[in-house]
């Protein structure tokens, strides 16, 4: 069966924002503080390793399984990182990885509203 084209849009702009997430990992500051040591600052990055493979399988599911529920846990993991993004930006100001993590709720954002829209009302089973 063929994947609708919203379906499509949706799987590939998600598919492109875990990207981004996964490269901003790949290149966050691993610097050791004071207050973190080695194994922190490595069980934070798994732990995020971990999440990008989760939701990476939730775009799966809801575009190829046609699950209506994965959609629903990736709107409120959009929701969640733009607040989060919103109490980085106000500490730290717009900086390369704050850019980074735009993108990718701009991407994850449009992908969602593809997914609710269009042809891609009826994919998705309840």
């Amino acid at each position: 069966m063929n994947l609708p084209r919203n379906v499509l849009r949706f799987e590939i702009l998600l598919y492109l924002s875990l990207m981004l997430d996964a490269l901003s990992v790949a290149f966050q500051d691993r610097t050791r503080r004071a207050d973190t040591t080695d194994s922190m600052v490595m069980a934070a990055s798994v732990l995020a390793g971990c999440i990008i493979l989760l939701l990476l399988y939730f775009v799966w599911l809801a575009a190829r399984r046609r699950k209506n529920w994965p959609r629903w846990v990736l709107a409120a993991a959009l929701v969640l990182s733009v607040i989060s993004l919103f109490q980085i930006i106000g500490e730290n100001g717009v900086e390369l990885d704050s850019g980074i993590e735009i993108v990718s709720c701009l991407l994850t954002a449009a992908g969602l509203y593809f997914s609710y829209t269009g042809d891609g009302q009826g994919w998705f089973n309840a």
